[in-house]
């Protein structure tokens, strides 16, 4: 017989179960995910069949023609329907904030359409010859016959059409850079989606294989000399200051229009005063180091004996080991985080090429941590300028940034706990920030014992803070590329090779004007997050960083919502103000 007692226990025996599978289930999802995923595969699916299908499998990434944009629009404003049908007050933090991503998502998505089809409509007479290709491409699709020497004749026209069009271009005035990269990757687009067509047709349609491959390889030879003349039309901008770096200013408004979409509440002026603030936090811990190492006020001279601690030719490798074993030693005996065994077992290490430290002069981390360190390849100062900036002190607090508890376990968490957020909200802001957060924190910490350590570490802070400074200012339109390596040099500390690829890689590739400041001021989000948590007893470290890391990629300032499991208003706008300099 089963007594009151025993009912009493099964029932909440029964009700710790239920609450365990739910934390379990909440680690993993939120009722937003569906939503998410299925927009995600609905838009892969519009770019598969609207766009240049590959001869085989697979998906070829291409820029999307008219026709294509407005599918996808439509797609869109279904997405916004289905969202507005929503019961969104009665979601968990986790799915408000899921909602609220994916409606900015959508939302940021169909303005970039929009502006793309009015750009196509702008620059659509530099294009005369697209809508022939455009529709051979439509007939491919689902490969219905084509008259074979119609096309050859309307392609033929085509070959005349680029050679006019590219006269008229050489002949012309400047283009700005913006258009002729949008008119350049349009033209490849074309070029695809033409050889998409060909491949379908050739060598199984006879007619077609008869008349088509010459006038094929006639079109293709003339986009790719049109490309280059529109290519030679650019104004786009390589800085004659020396440095021999291009690259092109956004402005303020657009910074600061970058700042909303991620979610940050501050302007691009604001966060210059946060990187003053933090510079001069940076000093004043330098100066203390210095005065340690008997070098008085003279931190530079303090810097420069660190940097000339460089380890022999070959012996990077077990540098790296032993400073990675030195912070998880760190980490385990404060009782930070518990560190998932396989992911501490199965990151690897690899050699940078002499070609990457041009523009990566400081080894970066993921999957692997790639080191960079001298080549036989290098000349002398090449090789100099390499080992005294991947020093052992400065690399103490980098370690862990690029493998565990940073870059390479952020790779192995995102794809178990929410990976759809890793694929549809990625930002800058969570994977740099989470990386400096430890940084910061292990500092804080007293993990750099001696002055040496401490000046190590507070050079990649200042650089942190310089990165803010010098990104900003450079699309400010207020410092060109070779101030911005001037300012590395003198005030931070960097070798000049070193310097110059740090800026040539901000400017030159494919980083977001915001990236390189999202180190920092990630950080410091993640920080002042942790200190309200942690610091007010709520969590200990252990919880903290568990919880932070299974919520996968979100803004900052949507990660303290759900940490803080507050309700978020369903017209929500970026209010957080996160530093304080106390």
């Amino acid at each position: 017989m089963i007594t009151i007692r025993s009912q009493l226990i099964i029932g909440l025996c029964s009700l710790a179960t239920a609450l365990a599978q739910a934390q379990h289930m909440n680690e993993h999802t939120t009722p937003l995910e569906p939503y998410v995923i299925r927009y995600g595969h609905d838009e892969q699916a519009i770019n598969y069949f609207y766009g240049p299908m590959p001869k085989g499998w697979g998906f070829q990434r291409s820029a999307p023609s008219p026709e294509q944009i407005n599918r996808l629009l439509v797609l869109d404003r279904s997405y916004f329907k289905e969202l507005e049908e929503v019961d969104y007050n009665n979601l968990p933090t986790g799915g408000q904030v899921d909602y609220q991503l994916l409606k900015r998502k959508i939302a940021r998505h169909s303005e970039d359409l929009q502006a793309d089809l009015e750009t196509y409509k702008r620059l659509e007479h530099y294009l005369p010859f697209a809508a022939v290709i455009y529709d051979f491409e439509q007939k491919r699709r689902r490969g219905h016959e084509v008259d074979a020497k119609k096309l050859a004749t309307d392609l033929q026209n085509t070959v005349k059409q680029i050679q006019q069009q590219s006269e008229q271009v050489k002949n012309g005035k400047a283009i700005p850079s913006a258009d002729v990269q949008f008119l350049t990757e349009m033209i490849e687009s074309v070029k695809q989606r033409l050889a998409s067509a060909f491949d379908f047709y050739n060598g199984y349609d006879v007619e077609f294989t008869w008349w088509m491959p010459t006038t094929f390889a006639d079109v293709n030879t003339e986009l790719d000399q049109y490309k280059e003349v529109l290519t030679s039309k650019s104004d786009w901008k390589v800085f004659d200051d020396g440095s021999n770096i291009g690259g092109q200013p956004i402005g303020k408004k657009m910074l600061n229009q970058k700042l909303q979409d991620e979610m940050i509440a501050y302007t691009a002026d604001e966060l210059l005063a946060i990187a003053d603030k933090e510079w001069a936090w940076c000093v004043a811990e330098l100066l203390k180091a210095s005065r340690e190492m008997g070098f008085g006020d003279d931190w530079q001279a303090a810097q420069e004996k660190v940097k000339n601690t460089y380890v022999p030719v070959g012996k990077q490798p077990e540098l790296i080991n032993q400073l990675y074993d030195k912070a998880q030693a760190f980490i385990k005996e404060n009782q930070l985080m518990d560190i998932p065994p396989l992911a501490d077992e199965t990151w690897g290490m690899i050699m940078m090429t002499p070609e990457r430290q041009l523009v990566n002069p400081f080894f970066t981390g993921g999957r692997e941590i790639s080191i960079s360190y001298p080549t036989n390849t290098m000349t002398y100062d090449q090789k100099m300028m390499s080992m005294r900036g991947n020093n052992p002190y400065f690399s103490l607090g980098t370690v862990q940034h690029e493998l565990v508890p940073g870059h390479h376990l952020q790779y192995f968490m995102n794809r178990r706990y929410k990976p759809y957020r890793a694929q549809h909200f990625n930002t800058p802001f969570w994977t740099e920030g989470w990386t400096l957060y430890w940084e910061l924190l292990l500092y804080r910490m007293g993990f750099a014992k001696t002055p040496e350590e401490r000046i190590g570490m507070l050079f990649w802070r200042m650089h942190r803070c310089a990165r803010i400074t010098f990104s900003i200012k450079f699309h400010l339109g207020e410092w060109t590329p070779q101030q911005c390596i001037d300012y590395l040099v003198n005030e931070v500390g960097h070798e000049p090779a070193n310097a110059h690829g740090e800026v040539k890689r901000s400017f030159e590739g494919s980083y977001d004007p915001l990236y390189q400041l999202a180190y920092m001021i990630g950080g410091l989000q993640l920080l002042s997050i942790s200190d309200e948590l942690v610091g007010d007893g709520k969590m200990s470290y252990a919880e903290f960083h568990d919880r932070v890391i299974k919520e996968n990629y979100l803004p900052m300032e949507m990660l303290r919502a759900i940490l803080k499991d507050q309700k978020v208003p369903l017209d929500y706008k970026p209010v957080w103000k996160f530093y304080s300099a106390n």
